[in-house]
């Protein structure tokens, strides 16, 4: 990088120099005070331009910026979320399905429960209709073909 207004100034500092190379001071002394100083504000002027050209030209190190970390952090962020919120949403509906599934259980038990109890009750109906219908005989079995004889006369 170079700095070429300075070295304009510098151009227009000669200049200036030696307008005044020729003047005297008013008591009549010439100028080398003057002469002396601005040669010595030359040399500081030469050398803090020398050392920015050193500076500017020697080579540096380029900072990543950090606004790439902050996409990261904020994208780990998201998948996390998404995935705490989907493994509670999952493990929610895990649940309900097992609710749902012991209650199916459930009806389906109490369906074969009410089943076997029909299926008893219609065993004791069966059994107590034999006996109802062994105690209640007209006629004792010795008789039975007589009796049987009759039925049919009376339907003749």
């Amino acid at each position: 990088m170079s700095f070429n207004r300075f070295s304009k100034d510098g151009e227009e500092l000669d200049n200036r120099v030696e307008q005044c190379a020729g003047q005297e001071t008013e008591d009549g002394a010439p100028r080398d005070l003057d002469r002396d100083m601005e040669q010595v504000l030359r040399d500081f002027r030469l050398s803090v331009h020398a050392w920015s050209d050193a500076v500017y030209q020697r080579p540096r190190r380029v900072a990543v910026p950090p606004r790439r970390m902050a996409w990261l952090k904020a994208a780990a962020w998201a998948l996390g979320s998404v995935l705490v919120v989907g493994g509670a949403g999952g493990g929610l509906l895990d649940h309900q399905y097992q609710k749902e599934q012991a209650r199916l259980a459930a009806a389906r038990e109490a369906e074969h429960q009410r089943q076997l109890q029909e299926q008893q009750a219609r065993k004791a109906e069966e059994e107590l209709a034999k006996v109802d219908s062994d105690v209640s005989r007209e006629v004792p079995n010795a008789l039975e073909p007589l009796a049987q004889l009759m039925t049919s006369g009376e339907s003749q």
